[in-house]
């Protein structure tokens, strides 16, 4: 059967299994772009009415913050927006991976003054689901490597979209949010 969806639903050894993970965070009926539309309106419609404390909680000692959770998933969407775009362009360089540790340490994402708890949310999105929007379905069947694994190019926003639920989720249950 083919699918109509503008960006094919990727299958086992598309990518490594840790990130059907995420992308069972969409259902099989579900177009991946509509789901990134809908994140768009419905994670800044969570973390816009946050406090400042909120902002900065962290529900166990340990755990990052909503704002370094935040600052997660907008660090995660870049690279992977740019591994989509890098592979379905047909570029065969080998991506790197990213320490998600590290990045939240660097991120600095509660030092300073109050910044908005969605982390320029609102500034960051257009541009790389632009990118995606402008990809062809050809291009969606290119692989390459990132994290030195196999992964198509089709797989990867499935797994921005089912990271970001993913968060939200944690966001809702373990941080009280929403």
């Amino acid at each position: 059967m083919t699918s109509t969806l503008a960006v094919p639903r990727p299958v086992e050894g598309d990518c490594a299994p840790y990130y059907f993970t995420y992308i069972n965070e969409i259902g099989g009926d579900e177009d991946v772009l509509a789901v990134l539309a809908d994140l768009d309106r419905t994670t800044p419609a969570l973390l816009d009415p946050l406090t400042e404390a909120q902002a900065g909680h962290r529900y166990a000692p340990g755990k990052w913050s909503v704002r370094e959770v935040v600052g997660h998933v907008t660090d995660a969407e870049r690279v992977f927006t740019y591994r989509a775009l890098t592979i379905a362009r047909g570029d065969r360089t080998a991506l790197p991976s990213f320490e998600e540790n590290e990045w939240a340490a660097a991120s600095n994402a509660d030092a300073g003054a109050r910044a908005p708890p969605e982390g320029g949310r609102s500034a960051r999105r257009p541009a790389p689901r632009a990118h995606i929007t402008r990809v062809g379905a050809a291009e969606w069947e290119r692989t390459g490597t990132a994290s030195g694994k196999h992964v198509a190019a089709r797989a990867l926003p499935y797994i921005i979209a089912g990271h970001e639920r993913h968060h939200v989720a944690v966001l809702r249950e373990r941080y009280g949010l929403g």
